[in-house]
Protein backbone atom coordinates (compact mmCIF):
# COMPACT_ATOMS: atom_id res chain seq x y z
CA UNK A 1 0.00 0.00 0.00
CA UNK A 2 1.35 3.41 -1.22
CA UNK A 3 1.74 6.02 1.63
CA UNK A 4 3.35 10.08 0.75
CA UNK A 5 6.63 10.49 1.53
CA UNK A 6 8.00 14.39 1.58
CA UNK A 7 11.96 14.08 -0.14
CA UNK A 8 14.59 16.06 1.88
CA UNK A 9 18.60 15.92 1.74
CA UNK A 10 20.52 15.69 4.63
CA UNK A 11 24.45 15.61 4.94
CA UNK A 12 24.18 14.63 1.13
CA UNK A 13 21.68 12.06 1.70
CA UNK A 14 18.10 11.64 0.42
CA UNK A 15 15.44 11.09 2.98
CA UNK A 16 11.91 10.08 3.04
CA UNK A 17 9.67 11.73 5.68
CA UNK A 18 6.33 10.43 6.59
CA UNK A 19 3.85 12.72 5.53
CA UNK A 20 1.34 12.70 8.21
CA UNK A 21 4.52 13.59 10.85
CA UNK A 22 4.65 16.51 8.99
CA UNK A 23 2.87 19.92 10.38
CA UNK A 24 4.69 22.52 7.85
CA UNK A 25 7.54 23.00 6.31
CA UNK A 26 8.88 26.49 6.87
CA UNK A 27 12.48 28.33 6.66
CA UNK A 28 13.58 28.98 10.07
CA UNK A 29 14.73 32.87 11.51
CA UNK A 30 16.43 33.78 14.55
CA UNK A 31 17.83 30.77 16.66
CA UNK A 32 18.06 32.00 20.36
CA UNK A 33 20.58 29.51 21.30
CA UNK A 34 19.48 27.30 24.89
CA UNK A 35 22.19 26.66 27.64
CA UNK A 36 23.15 23.21 28.90
CA UNK A 37 21.76 21.27 25.84
CA UNK A 38 23.37 18.88 23.05
CA UNK A 39 25.12 20.47 19.67
CA UNK A 40 21.87 19.11 18.02
CA UNK A 41 19.78 21.37 19.83
CA UNK A 42 20.42 24.62 18.10
CA UNK A 43 17.99 26.65 20.45
CA UNK A 44 14.37 27.92 20.03
CA UNK A 45 12.51 29.90 17.44
CA UNK A 46 9.51 31.46 16.72
CA UNK A 47 7.06 30.24 14.63
CA UNK A 48 3.60 31.50 13.67
CA UNK A 49 2.49 32.50 17.22
CA UNK A 50 4.86 29.49 18.90
CA UNK A 51 7.88 28.12 20.19
CA UNK A 52 9.52 25.54 18.79
CA UNK A 53 12.99 23.47 19.61
CA UNK A 54 15.17 23.58 16.75
CA UNK A 55 17.18 20.45 16.01
CA UNK A 56 20.14 20.17 13.54
CA UNK A 57 19.87 16.73 12.11
CA UNK A 58 23.15 16.47 10.67
CA UNK A 59 24.60 17.03 14.06
CA UNK A 60 22.19 14.24 15.14
CA UNK A 61 23.89 11.94 12.80
CA UNK A 62 27.35 12.96 13.53
CA UNK A 63 27.82 15.21 17.02
CA UNK A 64 31.47 16.69 16.04
CA UNK A 65 29.76 17.82 12.37
CA UNK A 66 30.16 21.83 11.87
CA UNK A 67 27.61 23.97 12.32
CA UNK A 68 25.92 24.58 9.24
CA UNK A 69 23.52 27.71 8.58
CA UNK A 70 21.07 25.61 7.21
CA UNK A 71 17.41 26.96 7.54
CA UNK A 72 15.06 24.87 5.60
CA UNK A 73 13.22 22.80 8.56
CA UNK A 74 10.51 20.07 8.74
CA UNK A 75 8.29 20.79 11.65
CA UNK A 76 6.98 17.68 13.83
CA UNK A 77 5.28 16.99 16.98
CA UNK A 78 6.02 14.64 19.60
CA UNK A 79 4.96 13.85 22.71
CA UNK A 80 3.00 17.63 22.65
CA UNK A 81 5.86 19.66 21.88
CA UNK A 82 7.19 21.28 18.33
CA UNK A 83 10.02 20.45 16.78
CA UNK A 84 11.96 22.41 13.74
CA UNK A 85 14.49 19.48 12.18
CA UNK A 86 16.99 21.42 10.04
CA UNK A 87 17.42 19.62 6.50
CA UNK A 88 20.04 20.80 3.47
CA UNK A 89 17.13 20.91 1.03
CA UNK A 90 13.48 19.93 0.68
CA UNK A 91 11.51 18.30 -2.59
CA UNK A 92 8.51 17.27 -2.98
CA UNK A 93 6.18 14.50 -1.68
CA UNK A 94 5.36 11.61 -3.39
CA UNK A 95 3.51 8.35 -3.23
CA UNK A 96 5.67 5.09 -1.99
CA UNK A 97 5.58 1.60 -0.97
CA UNK A 98 7.71 1.79 2.39
CA UNK A 99 9.37 -0.95 2.68
CA UNK A 100 11.13 -2.78 6.12
CA UNK A 101 15.39 -2.36 6.52
CA UNK A 102 16.73 -5.64 4.91
CA UNK A 103 19.55 -7.56 6.17
CA UNK A 104 21.57 -6.84 2.94
CA UNK A 105 20.89 -2.77 3.11
CA UNK A 106 21.07 -1.73 6.79
CA UNK A 107 22.60 1.51 7.02
CA UNK A 108 25.74 2.41 9.05
CA UNK A 109 24.92 3.10 12.74
CA UNK A 110 24.29 7.09 13.03
CA UNK A 111 21.13 6.50 10.25
CA UNK A 112 20.14 2.78 11.79
CA UNK A 113 19.72 4.68 14.67
CA UNK A 114 16.69 7.07 13.21
CA UNK A 115 15.63 5.52 10.29
CA UNK A 116 12.94 2.76 10.21
CA UNK A 117 12.58 1.95 6.68
CA UNK A 118 12.43 2.45 3.01
CA UNK A 119 11.31 3.55 -0.17
CA UNK A 120 12.90 2.91 -3.46
CA UNK A 121 12.99 6.29 -6.36
CA UNK A 122 13.84 6.08 -9.34
CA UNK A 123 16.25 2.92 -8.34
CA UNK A 124 17.76 4.05 -5.60
CA UNK A 125 17.39 2.99 -1.97
CA UNK A 126 15.66 6.22 -0.06
CA UNK A 127 16.37 5.70 3.82
CA UNK A 128 12.65 6.72 5.91
CA UNK A 129 13.53 8.95 8.72
CA UNK A 130 11.92 8.16 11.94
CA UNK A 131 11.05 11.78 13.39
CA UNK A 132 10.37 10.82 17.27
CA UNK A 133 14.17 8.89 17.07
CA UNK A 134 15.43 11.99 16.06
CA UNK A 135 14.00 13.75 18.68
CA UNK A 136 15.15 11.18 21.20
CA UNK A 137 18.69 11.15 20.56
CA UNK A 138 18.89 14.72 20.17
CA UNK A 139 17.37 14.77 23.54
CA UNK A 140 19.69 12.16 24.60
CA UNK A 141 22.79 14.02 23.74
CA UNK A 142 21.72 17.10 25.88
CA UNK A 143 21.02 14.67 29.05
CA UNK A 144 24.78 14.04 28.11
CA UNK A 145 26.06 16.94 27.82
CA UNK A 146 24.16 17.96 31.58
Amino acid sequence: MTELFLLATIVGQDVAIRSDHVESVVDIGEITPVARTSRAVRGLAALRSRVVTVIDTAIVLDPLAPMATRRRAVVTQVDGHHYALLVDALDDAHRFVPKPLSAGLLPGAAWAAITNGLIEQEGRVVLILDLPRIVARAADGARAAA
